[in-house]
């Protein structure tokens, strides 16, 4: 594996996967004192959107929704 002229590597998707790094997440690294680096997922707090999103995941054909309008359903969205 090569270092691109930008300073870019690809991450195998065998290794993203194990270590549960995904598209947009934030990673970390470490250089130790033998030289090795390490990389590792940021545990950032999840946004207020997000949030709102894991809450309804799953769960659009849910009783609460049944004829709910786009308009009413991102109100809901948003707190």
């Amino acid at each position: 594996m090569k270092i691109t002229s930008k300073g870019q590597v690809t991450i195998p998707q065998a290794v993203r996967e194990q270590a549960g790094l995904y598209p947009l997440s934030e990673v970390e690294f470490e250089v130790r004192a033998n030289g090795d680096v390490v990389i590792r997922p940021v545990q950032s707090a999840v946004s207020g959107v997000r949030e709102a999103f894991a809450r309804v995941r799953g769960s659009a054909n849910a009783t609460q929704f049944k004829g709910m309008g786009t308009d009413e359903f991102m109100a809901f969205l948003r707190g």
